[in-house]
């Protein structure tokens, strides 16, 4: 069950990256035809709210799946939590 969480997380992920990617293909147009800054600013951070919204739901997948292994000795459960530290702090 717990990968079937995991897979369903997974395929909204990937439905924002290829809505994220729509959004840059038109921003892309919007530079080219020579719209206004400001309206392209506002897509751009459009982009990089789902873009960071897709990399926190991969990490919070990986750490569901690390806490579903809790059996893991504690010097894995601190690399790993050191790890995941360092990817949050990635995306911040």
């Amino acid at each position: 069950m717990e990968l079937e969480t995991a897979a369903d997380e997974l395929k909204s992920v990937l439905n924002r990256l290829r809505r994220a990617q729509g959004q840059i293909a038109g921003i892309i147009r919007m530079i080219e035809e020579g719209r206004d800054c400001e309206d392209v600013i506002t897509q751009l951070a459009a982009v990089f709210r789902a873009l960071d919204r897709a990399g926190f739901a991969i990490i919070a997948t990986g750490l569901q799946h690390c806490m579903a292994e809790g059996a893991q000795a504690a010097g894995d459960r601190d690399r790993m939590r050191a790890r995941l530290e360092k990817l949050f702090l990635s995306l911040a």
